[in-house]
């Protein structure tokens, strides 16, 4: 089952919603990391809308860019994100939502979605953190 909904819930506040800096196509990325662990669970999409459900449900709710409609994590899934506190950056063009992740975060049923493809990790020998220090 998606969340999605011919009409909107309510508007979001305001003086929130004049803070942000959303892309063309009206989106700001969302964060979802684990309230407790730090470990960062998930990546998706919110607009205002979405950003307004999230913070008035205590769910996480996110605007689909390919099927085009809001979704609520853990109706379809049972993984549910419930909420714990929401952020923005310091340029108001990010949302970081710490979540209480029940199950896996990723549609591929991993617990984050961001443990499949390390491109880089420093190394127990040091040669990592040299690289990194180099490119400062």
């Amino acid at each position: 089952m998606t969340s999605s909904s011919p009409r909107p819930t309510g508007p979001l506040a305001p003086e929130i919603a004049a803070r942000l800096k959303r892309g063309a196509d009206g989106l700001l990325p969302a964060i979802a990391q684990q309230y407790d662990t730090g470990e960062v669970l998930m990546l998706g999409w919110m607009d205002d809308e979405a950003l307004h459900r999230t913070l008035t449900t205590g769910r996480c709710t996110y605007w689909s860019r390919s099927r085009q409609e809001y979704w609520v994590k853990g109706d379809t899934s049972g993984h549910f994100q419930w909420v714990k506190s929401v952020a923005l950056d310091c340029d108001a063009d990010t949302v970081l939502v710490k979540v209480d992740q029940v199950g896996a975060a990723c549609h591929t049923g991993a617990r984050t979605c961001f443990d499949a493809d390390v491109l880089f990790e420093d190394g127990a020998d040091g040669a990592g953190a040299d690289a990194s220090a180099a490119g400062q």
